[in-house]
């Protein structure tokens, strides 16, 4: 391949690698799934200390699109999750992984959607402050079943939280 048709987005993409590699950030790492492949990430989040998932590892995927830093990256969990804001797939649902521009159901403003600003540290950084929210958010949620369990039995909701750190632990051995 050409140097000139090296499209910038692999470019941002080997920059910000480059960057986490040599100045790794508390909580978390990254790398690639593949090397001859920038658009497939494999992150490791380490439940931050003080929350219910302190002593957890959390291992996930971020997918970025071939029009990366204008639209967003997914990023998918594939250690299980129990939280309002990540699907029972493991999709994280947060606002600035959202596609730019106005929300359509008017919960969220433009700015706290995707901007080509964003970094692979912002985003897992955000998921980080997600994870430590004490409460989570139930305004819109990804998992109905775990807001519902929020509101309902909150102690219940820890106990699994809990369980499932224990198992990401164990796995992480």
């Amino acid at each position: 391949m050409s140097h000139t048709s090296v499209a910038s987005n692999t470019l941002l993409l080997r920059r910000q690698l480059a960057e986490l590699t040599k100045h790794p950030v508390d909580g978390f790492s990254a790398g690639l799934v593949d090397d001859t492949n920038l658009y497939e990430w494999e992150v490791m989040i380490i439940g931050p200390p003080d929350t219910m998932y302190e002593g957890g590892f959390f291992k996930a995927r971020l997918t970025f699109p071939e029009d990366f830093p204008l639209n967003p990256p997914k990023m998918r969990f594939i250690t299980p999750m129990w939280h309002p804001n990540i699907y029972a797939d493991g999709v994280v649902c947060i606002s600035i992984l959202h596609p730019p521009g106005e929300d359509q159901y008017g919960y969220e403003d433009s700015g706290e959607r995707w901007l080509p600003v964003h970094t692979v540290e912002s985003i897992l950084l955000s998921v980080i402050s997600l994870l430590s929210s004490d409460t989570p958010n139930l305004d819109s949620p990804a998992n109905v079943d775990a807001a519902k369990e929020v509101r309902t039995n909150f102690d219940a909701y820890k106990k699994k939280v809990r369980r499932l750190v224990r198992r990401s632990a164990e796995a992480f051995d």
